[in-house]
């Protein structure tokens, strides 16, 4: 249980009126909101290369090693498809069948774009008066930061408010080895092509984009795919990566990686379930086991910051048990790791702290994509939560199985594109959840989150007219439930 402790507030002026510690997205947004509101304000960052030399600029994960770059070689992906879609609608492709991405151009391309936003960042935060400190930060007492510079000088700074928005970096298994396998902070500027590619364990999206750049890939999968996620629409994510060339080893962990004379990896692993042991080469090992928070070199015991599995404990107004230090972002424990979550704290803080706001960040109903070859977006909550939440017979399910317009000509498979909504029995059939299989998944679930915030019923929802030919649609047009037991699959597209 956090309690709270008053932070005894030396007699000397403060240098700043806020420190932010980290410059990724949530600390940035809420540095620049705090000067927007008459703040003064450092933003310190600094990353510390990984075991194989990677590291980047400003901006934090997201820009770096996250959305923006995971998004960029996704779409690379989708055009290496489209290429053959477009055959299908008359396109001329000569020697079609021959076409490959170059790794090294895309790579090239991917990073130009992260140092030109990285570029934009610098110099946002120069014309905003933001004071950028390059070093890293750790606490002398609750008010003061000891900066340790990229030039190895130290400087000593103080504010009457602190926010720590430091984010996570990925773990690695304790097995021998690991040091010889990558993550996703060194996938995106990756120097050589990946080849073949075995992804431990949640890495679905890179598995994905691999896969549809021309590069074998396998997923080892511990447990349950998508933990947290619907577990239908999760399974179902996984069977549409089948189908588009990913390969999965389930209920299995690695035991070693080791370096062959063929200047490949051989992983020995071993099934959890069954204990019978198996081994494979890779050009390439990543690991996507989960992520921590980078507490280690904050110093965070010199001033009693309560943590929990390596992330800061904050009340509702995202205040530790110090009373003027704060957190935001993925350091923070139980809240949503993702990047508009950590934006929107961070501007609603400093809003808090110097624009006599008192409006809090609702964590509730926040949207997500997963872009896997065929994306797969949600917001609210699973069919199981809402089951264990209401009882099984106080929700509805509305699901219905649909055909993109899109995908008719070039005759791709509509297996798997699925929507489906939870409700609640009784009334109007006020939306628990939304989950959507298909194509621009993100694009498609956005709108109707906002919806759903807005108490979303299903009665709403069935009355509303769809723009016809779209995806978005299906959702207009759900009336089968699971609970009656009618066939899902729709007869036509147009009635």
């Amino acid at each position: 249980m956090m309690t709270q402790t008053q932070a005894a507030a030396p007699a000397t002026k403060y240098g700043y009126d806020l420190i932010v510690i980290g410059g990724g997205s949530g600390g940035l947004a809420c540095a620049k909101e705090a000067v927007v509101n008459g703040a003064k304000v450092a933003c310190l960052d600094f990353v510390k290369p990984t075991p194989h030399g990677s590291k980047w600029g400003l901006g934090g994960t997201c820009v770096n090693v996250g959305c923006v770059p995971k998004k960029l070689m996704h779409q690379a992906s989708l055009l290496g498809e489209a290429l053959y879609d477009a055959q299908a609608y008359g396109w001329e492709i000569p020697d079609a069948e021959n076409i490959k991405p170059d790794w090294g151009k895309l790579v090239q391309s991917v990073q130009n774009h992260i140092k030109s936003i990285n570029w934009v960042t610098r110099v946002d935060l120069r014309d905003k008066k933001i004071e950028y400190l390059n070093g890293l930060g750790s606490f002398r007492d609750s008010h003061t930061i000891l900066v340790k510079m990229k030039n190895d000088t130290e400087r000593t700074v103080s504010a009457r408010n602190i926010v720590i928005a430091v984010g996570g970096r990925p773990r690695y298994p304790d097995i021998p080895g690991a040091e010889l396998g990558i993550t996703s902070d060194d996938l995106f500027s990756l120097d050589k092509p990946p080849g073949r590619t075995l992804i431990v364990d949640i890495g679905l999206e890179c598995a994905g984009f691999l896969r549809g750049l021309g590069y074998d890939a396998t997923v080892m999968v511990r447990s349950i795919i998508l933990r947290g996620f619907d577990q239908q629409m999760a399974n179902m994510v996984a069977d549409s990566m089948v189908e588009h060339g990913v390969k999965f080893i389930h209920k299995a962990i690695p035991k070693s990686v080791e370096k062959t004379l063929h200047n490949t990896y051989l992983v020995k692993y071993i099934n959890i379930e069954t204990e019978e042991e198996g081994c494979d080469e890779y050009d390439t090992v990543m690991w996507a086991i989960g992520r921590k928070g980078l507490v280690e070199d904050l110093n965070l015991t010199s001033i009693g910051i309560e943590l929990k599995n390596d992330k800061i404990l904050v009340n509702d107004a995202e205040q530790t048990n110090v009373s003027n230090v704060y957190a935001v972002g993925d350091i923070t424990y139980g809240r949503p790791e993702l990047t508009p979550v950590a934006i929107h704290a961070g501007r609603l803080l400093a809003r808090r702290l110097f624009g006599n706001s008192t409006q809090l960040m609702d964590y509730c109903n926040v949207a997500t994509t997963v872009f896997s070859p065929l994306e797969y977006a949600c917001v609210g909550m699973s069919e199981e939560d809402a089951a264990q939440e209401y009882g099984e017979d106080n929700i509805e399910v509305f699901h219905g199985f649909y055909k993109p317009t899109e995908f008719f000509i070039p005759q791709k498979s509509v297996r798997y594109c699925y929507v489906k909504a939870v409700a609640e029995r009784s009334g109007d059939q006020r939306v628990l959840g939304l989950h959507y299989l298909g194509p621009v998944a993100g694009e498609v679930i956005q709108g109707f989150a906002a919806a759903v915030k807005c108490g979303l019923t299903m009665k709403i929802l069935m009355n509303t007219v769809g723009i016809h030919p779209t995806t978005a649609e299906e959702f207009t047009r759900l009336n089968i439930t699971k609970r009656s037991g009618a066939d899902p699959t729709p007869a036509s597209c147009c009635s």
